[in-house]
């Protein structure tokens, strides 16, 4: 029965997004804006180095722009609170009360709103983008299968790190901190800004010693074409190895704060 549960509450998740529509439109029209501006200022970097950088071309760099801000809301590359409120108030208690896992529970509700926001949030920064300075896609299907695979798993991945963050207010008093501190490591190590590829060395190196990179970037390089081939599985690879350590890390955390959640209730 808990097994057919979580289809279910991936399909709720899906509904319960699709009702904020004009925050959806009005998300798709910032997220298009920014990718113009993006776009713009990478392409600018690329002319002033000569024409490639670090093997992005002015139409890679462009589709990179546009495809990072289109993916910025269905792979949610920003933390919330949500969870961590519902600890600090005592609500989480009702979560392990329920007949299904908490963790999948949510796995598979952030499931359901990212594949709601793929498309109204994600198509119009693409489209315009393809009307404007060109997209540089894989040219055969199994570059675009690899890179969905990559973006589901990229999807999970930023859910597995944002649950890490709702879990630590089992011993924060107040994760405002840390959501900072993350918002802005995403926004860095992600390669939201700019292309990992970018990045100094030592920036780099940080970069690849964190799962950062493998929410955004992944997904990012495989459907830009910048990694084929096996490069492009060892990608896949990487990622499939940080969604089960931050998984099982998640998983831990929980049930070590939930006794203490039972031990400080009585």
């Amino acid at each position: 029965m808990a097994v057919t549960a979580y289809p279910a509450l991936a399909v709720a998740g899906f509904r319960r997004h699709s009702t904020y529509r004009a925050a959806t439109a009005a998300g798709a029209l910032a997220n298009t804006v920014f990718g113009a501006v993006k776009a713009a200022v990478l392409t600018g970097t690329v002319a002033a180095a000569g024409g490639a950088v670090a093997g992005y071309d002015a139409e890679r760099a462009a589709t990179f722009a546009w495809l990072s801000q289109a993916l910025l809301a269905p792979l949610a590359v920003f933390a919330d609170d949500r969870l961590a409120r519902r600890v600090r108030t005592g609500d989480v208690a009702v979560d392990l009360a329920r007949p299904v896992d908490p963790q999948l529970a949510a796995w598979a509700d952030d499931l359901g709103r990212a594949a709601f926001q793929l498309l109204p949030r994600g198509l119009p920064p693409l489209l315009v983008g393809a009307l404007t300075t060109g997209l540089s896609l894989p040219a055969g299907a199994g570059g675009y299968v690899l890179g969905a695979l990559a973006l589901a798993l990229g999807v999970s991945i930023s859910f597995a790190m944002r649950w890490l963050v709702g879990v630590s207010a089992f011993w924060l008093t107040d994760v405002r901190g840390l959501l900072l501190l993350y918002t802005v490591s995403a926004t860095v190590l992600t390669g939201l800004a700019v292309p990992v590829a970018w990045f100094p060395g030592w920036l780099a190196a940080l970069a690849a010693a964190t799962p950062f990179p493998s929410v955004l970037q992944a997904p990012a390089d495989l459907l830009t074409g910048v990694v084929t081939g096996t490069a492009a599985l060892r990608v896949v690879g990487v990622q499939l190895a940080w969604l089960a350590a931050l998984l099982l890390a998640g998983r831990l955390a929980l049930a070590v704060g939930a006794r203490r959640l039972v031990v400080q209730g009585g």
